[in-house]
């Protein structure tokens, strides 16, 4: 039931209609403005699924365009929808609660209160989806060697380089991730959203990343999706240390730290060698050291916790990306962005240094982290 609920190609035509049904039969537009009104409406049932389609386009600028304006649609849309049935669900509470004033001053004015918030959140979040914000978190780790108080991490993830986001937004984040000065680089996935043929030359300055001990990478679902042996491949060209289920020992100041790493969780759907594993990556990893593991989902939490890991950094959720979507997120993962405990095992999920679909980050801003590792009191 939730899949079907859920399912895009089900909502691209069912939403407009709702919206339709709604909200152009109450706005004062007369018979021509609804007819134009409708039009826009069936406008973006066609503007969504092309702008899927236009990544087989040999033409990549109009493939581009069109992505950016069936993405926006798509924000306008969710956004739409969600206002009209919350203005649908306040007009019968506003009279039952027995307040006829009210609701003969509200509902004359509710569809222009729908349409102008639409159009405020959606600049808004497209604002804000491009200028990610820096979170600072300490995170406690018990037995933490002196030498390792205060190590620096910066995370960064989901930042999906494809069709909307570009060179200069990539230009943009190695900067400041460079400029945070941290000891160790941490990138959890979803890095890509397409082939390494249309986007290395949009994903190259990422060789520009420098932390003291490197830049390490895990896969996550959109790699798989995009060809992940052929980005692994870039990836390591292009300096990161790509983590398959296996573990570095990073010396610091005279302590080892161990930095792991495991495949996506649906890595084994696409290839049934790389199924995630945070006990083969742990595999001769010396005991007693402190032990980080980087696993794009935070799904991997139970295993990790079962491994013996002390920290996790993970991505994917976004934190719901934009309202009233990060109000759902919960229902699809065990933690969905922050700091977060599960029984020794501290996880930290980054809501995104990107945006994926639409260019909409209101109410969850993009984020680049910076962790220090400190002793637990």
């Amino acid at each position: 039931m939730r899949r079907l609920f859920f399912n895009p190609f089900l909502l691209i035509f069912v939403i407009p209609i709702y919206i339709g049904w709604r909200l152009i039969g109450a706005l004062p537009l007369g018979s021509l403005g609804s007819v134009a009104a409708a039009a826009v409406l069936a406008l973006t049932c066609f503007l969504v699924p092309a702008s899927w389609q236009a990544r087989r386009w040999a033409n990549r600028r109009a493939a581009d365009r069109i992505s950016l304006l069936g993405s926006t649609a798509m924000s306008i849309l969710s956004t739409l929808f969600a206002l009209t049935v919350l203005r649908d669900v306040a007009l019968p509470l506003i009279r039952l609660i027995g307040s006829p004033e009210l609701e003969q001053a509200f509902a004359p004015w509710s569809e222009i209160i729908v349409l102008a918030l639409t159009l405020l959140i959606t600049l808004v979040g497209f604002v804000v989806a491009l200028r990610p914000r820096l979170v600072e978190i300490d995170i406690p780790v018990t037995k933490l060697p002196e030498a390792l108080r205060g190590f620096s991490i910066a995370q960064i993830s989901d930042v999906h380089v494809g069709p909307t986001i570009k060179r200069s937004f990539v230009e943009r984040i190695v900067e400041r991730v460079n400029a945070l000065n941290a000891d160790l680089i941490a990138v959890t996935g979803d890095l890509v959203d397409g082939s390494v043929k249309d986007l290395a030359i949009e994903t190259a300055p990422f060789a520009n990343l420098r932390a003291r001990h490197g830049t390490f990478f895990v896969t996550g679902n959109h790699e798989y999706y995009s060809g992940e042996r052929a980005w692994t491949q870039e990836l390591r060209r292009l300096g990161m240390r790509v983590l398959k289920n296996e573990h570095v020992v990073v010396q610091h100041e005279g302590a080892a730290l161990v930095v792991a790493g495991v495949t996506d969780v649906s890595a084994h759907h696409f290839n049934a060698a790389e199924r995630s594993d945070p006990n083969a990556a742990l595999r001769g990893a010396p005991k007693g050291a402190a032990k980080l593991l980087l696993a794009h989902q935070p799904s991997s939490a139970a295993a990790a916790a079962q491994a013996g890991f002390d920290v996790q950094l993970s991505g994917h959720t976004h934190g719901g990306q934009f309202w009233p979507w990060n109000l759902l997120i919960g229902f699809f993962q065990p933690f969905t962005g922050g700091l977060n405990r599960l029984q020794d095992l501290w996880v930290y999920v980054n809501r995104g240094t990107g945006y994926w679909g639409p260019p909409n980050r209101f109410g969850v801003p993009s984020e680049i982290t910076r962790i220090r590792l400190v002793p637990a009191s």
